[in-house]
């Protein structure tokens, strides 16, 4: 029996690690013989999708980082009615008994709206987990303003009352309203019962807000790296920090802490504190965004990359990438990113937000010989239980087994007697 998936994504393209993960997915899963589905509301659409045979529904919507007004996008991001109505035809087309669904994202474009045709279609479904969108109105626990975690339960009144968005009050209004239907009229909490998650930290973050019944599957995120044999005796480069910068990755704090331990920074992306950084440590390098070969070739290179995450980080690629090519990682201890580095063997944990403990700890590493071992230990131990595309489909698979069984069981189960 050919099993029919359809995979449920805000965006038809890579443009962040939860995207990648369901483009890499479905395409891989597509080349196994599956019948695979993709259905997003931005566009464009990725090659690779339509080269693998995917079938793809695109909505052609902005999001809400592209929208050119948020007062019109507001009703599309309250309750997408286009992504309601569409995805309700297609699930309606499928066979109940050889179909399974997956949601990757639906917070930027598709909206709460998904939740009724899913419900109403009655298929097994399955979330994996990027963020914390069903637990919290900003998708985060993250406090914008404050450049801190969130101490407030979600949608308690400290928390609707309490502006945490980025862009002001108004919109933290709209999250709170959007979040409010997804948890009631929408059904989209309600559907999600089968949950895979992708750090042992995201799932400790998020678990007390989900379903009581909630059923949850282990499944860390494929990794884009090819194994090109350890470094050997080279000469350790940079620090280096890959990703957007912005508050929550915490791109200051390396830039602090490189000058406090003597070094220079060198930032591989772009983003809202670009020239901020710029003007305050004019010695820092700054790269640009880079094409992934260019970032591969640039974290080989590197003596180490720092990840000084402020947020609950639930699986950086990043991180996971630069131990596959030999490059220790100095990881804050509040992201999940930590779970992947031994602390003083493939890298350093440093205390989260803290310029001083992230100074020493590149300080240690300044030591060229410290930092060839470290780039032993760090490819020996990612390529010893590497986490290739392989190894991930063949545990998405596993668990879309376990889904379809409960589902036929629960079908199966008689209707209880009052």
């Amino acid at each position: 029996m050919t099993l029919r998936v359809v995979v449920v994504n805000d965006h038809a393209h890579v443009n962040g690690g939860s995207a990648k993960v369901a483009i890499d997915s479905a395409e891989g899963f597509a080349r196994r013989g599956y019948r695979v589905d993709f259905f997003a509301a931005v566009g464009p659409i990725d090659r690779r999708l339509i080269e693998a045979g995917v079938a793809v529904t695109l909505l052609h919507q902005p999001d809400v980082a592209s929208t050119t007004s948020l007062a019109r996008f507001g009703a599309q991001w309250l309750w997408n009615a286009a992504a309601a109505r569409e995805l309700a035809a297609l699930l309606a087309a499928c066979d109940p008994a050889r179909t399974i669904v997956h949601v990757h994202g639906w917070a930027k474009a598709l909206s709460p709206s998904i939740g009724r045709a899913l419900k109403r279609a009655g298929l097994p479904v399955v979330f994996t987990l990027h963020d914390y969108s069903l637990a919290c109105p900003n998708g985060g626990f993250y406090d914008y303003g404050a450049a801190r975690n969130c101490g407030y339960e979600p949608m308690s009144l400290g928390c609707v009352t309490h502006n945490c968005d980025s862009r002001g009050y108004h919109r933290k209004l709209m999250r709170v309203a959007r979040h409010a239907v997804m948890r009631g009229a929408g059904g989209l909490h309600e559907t999600a019962r089968h949950l895979i998650f992708i750090s042992r930290l995201q799932r400790e973050a998020i678990a007390p807000y989900l379903r009581k019944d909630a059923v949850f599957h282990d499944v860390g995120n494929p990794i884009d790296v090819i194994d090109i044999g350890p470094k050997g005796d080279y000469a350790p480069g940079d620090f280096v920090f890959v990703g957007r910068l912005s508050a929550e990755k915490g791109p200051g704090y390396f830039a602090q802490a490189a000058r406090l331990a003597g070094v220079t920074p060198v930032f591989v992306g772009d983003g809202p504190q670009r020239a901020r950084l710029a003007a305050e440590f004019p010695e820092a390098r700054f790269l640009g965004w880079q094409g992934p070969r260019d970032v591969r070739e640039t974290l080989r290179a590197a003596r180490a990359l720092v990840f000084p995450s402020v947020w609950y980080e639930g699986q950086p690629l990043t991180v996971l990438e630069s131990l596959g090519l030999g490059t220790p990682v100095i990881v804050s201890d509040l992201c999940a990113g930590r779970e992947a580095v031994v602390d003083g063997e493939t890298g350093f944990w440093f205390k989260s937000s803290d310029a001083q403990s992230l100074a020493a700890a590149i300080a240690r590493l300044a030591d060229d010989d410290l930092a060839r071992r470290m780039s032993e230990a760090a490819h020996a131990r990612y390529w010893a239980d590497p986490l290739t595309l392989d190894r991930h489909l063949d545990a998405v698979a596993a668990v879309y087994e376990k889904t379809r069984s409960a589902w036929r069981g629960a079908r199966s189960a008689p209707e209880p007697r009052f």
